[in-house]
């Protein structure tokens, strides 16, 4: 098997999972107690958001943990405007599903959105944030790069276009995709608010953690015990959040290393992919993208059968987001691109990660080439 789907979810790193075992064995503590076992979970815990900060340049108190990427976007997206008594949104038609149906929640609820379109390269423009905003935008959010494509997104231009403008609104992004690659500080950035899940560089499932700027204020989206300084209450995940700190710390020191590495076989990939089919068209090839990314076309291929066919003959990749798989719609990403339906429907995503081996590209993109009938 040729696991070329990373960007879906990745396999934990070993010592992630070392690092996680004693607070499901021994330190089990409730981080709310007040008795010794759970005081150690509550140091733990404090520790984890401490380490979780210093990787991406941010205060521990600035870090709110959650379950995911998906829990993450909809409290940053939702709950930022629903502090303000009519606080509306910015946003774009590519991004995550998670912060699209944030936007048409907020919409049900008689909030103002407004969605900005990308060029037909797939980037979404700093001028087009700006001319969509409205008196009462209270949130502009914009992913870093986008988990289809793997085009990377001008966030850090569009933040400081605004900031440059007098315009003071909390500017928050998804940087799920992109924490592999690419260096994640969020003053760099701009960045108010800012979205992380664990399981795509190698660490558990089921936790990840909005950064949330000192001074700007949530509506919490959960009602309960208070924890995470009241924006996200419930049980602390003290083992998820160990693996979660873990994670980026072995992530962020193996950055320079993984991107020369999945760089390296991604353009394998392709070069052997080219040969075999001539008329493969590289989404965003010349634009700055994540090297772990191969969002391709192969015309007069669809994507479904194309997937059983390569599934069958041992490789693992996706026709888009792994949130919307086992439905057969058409990507929301390359429509708002200016494709057509039968074009996007020949779309396929390869993607490689901390796992792939050296001479797998070529490997796995040969495979490819055999298992979709390439010169026939």
């Amino acid at each position: 098997m040729h696991y070329l789907d990373h960007a879906a979810t990745t396999p934990m790193r070993p010592e992630v999972w070392e690092a996680m075992r004693p607070y499901a064995l021994e330190v089990f503590g409730n981080a709310s107690g007040s008795h010794a076992i759970s005081r150690a979970a509550r140091d733990a815990l404090e520790e984890a958001r401490e380490r979780a900060a210093a990787v991406i340049g941010a205060r521990p108190s600035e870090i709110v943990f959650t379950s995911g990427g998906t829990e993450a976007d909809n409290l940053s997206v939702q709950g930022v405007p629903l502090a303000e008594d009519d606080g509306g949104l910015v946003t774009t038609t590519i991004e995550h599903e998670a912060v699209l149906e944030s936007a048409a929640f907020l919409e049900s609820l008689g909030r103002e959105v407004a969605f900005v379109d990308p060029t037909e390269a797939g980037i979404v423009e700093a001028e087009g944030v700006e001319l969509a905003l409205r008196a009462n935008t209270a949130l502009v959010s914009v992913m870093l790069a986008n988990n289809e494509t793997g085009i990377l997104q001008p966030v850090a231009e569009i933040s400081s276009r605004l900031r440059e403008r007098g315009v003071d609104v909390p500017v928050h992004t998804d940087a799920v995709q992109a924490f592999c690659s690419e260096r994640i500080d969020v003053d760099r950035l701009g960045v108010d608010l800012l979205s992380l899940a664990g399981h795509k560089f190698g660490g558990p499932k089921g936790v990840g953690l909005l950064y949330v700027r000192t001074g700007v204020t949530l509506e919490p989206l959960l009602h309960g015990g208070g924890q995470e300084q009241g924006r996200r209450p419930g049980t602390s995940n003290v083992m998820g959040a160990i693996g979660l700190a873990t994670a980026m710390e072995r992530a962020s020191d193996d950055r320079t290393r993984f991107v020369r590495r999945v760089a390296a076989e991604r353009d394998a990939f392709e070069e052997v992919l080219r040969a075999a089919f001539p008329s493969v068209v590289v989404t965003g090839a010349n634009l700055a993208r994540l090297p772990s990314h191969s969002h391709v076309r192969i015309p007069g291929v669809d994507q479904q059968t194309a997937l059983i066919r390569l599934d069958r003959a041992g490789i693992a990749a996706s026709a888009g987001s792994a949130c919307a798989s086992g439905a057969a719609n058409t990507s929301h990403v390359l429509l708002a691109m200016g494709l057509d339906t039968a074009e996007a429907r020949t779309a396929l995503r390869f993607s490689f990660g901390w796992t792939t081996k050296v001479g797998e590209g070529a490997t796995a993109a040969a495979v490819v080439a055999r298992a979709l009938g390439a010169g026939r």
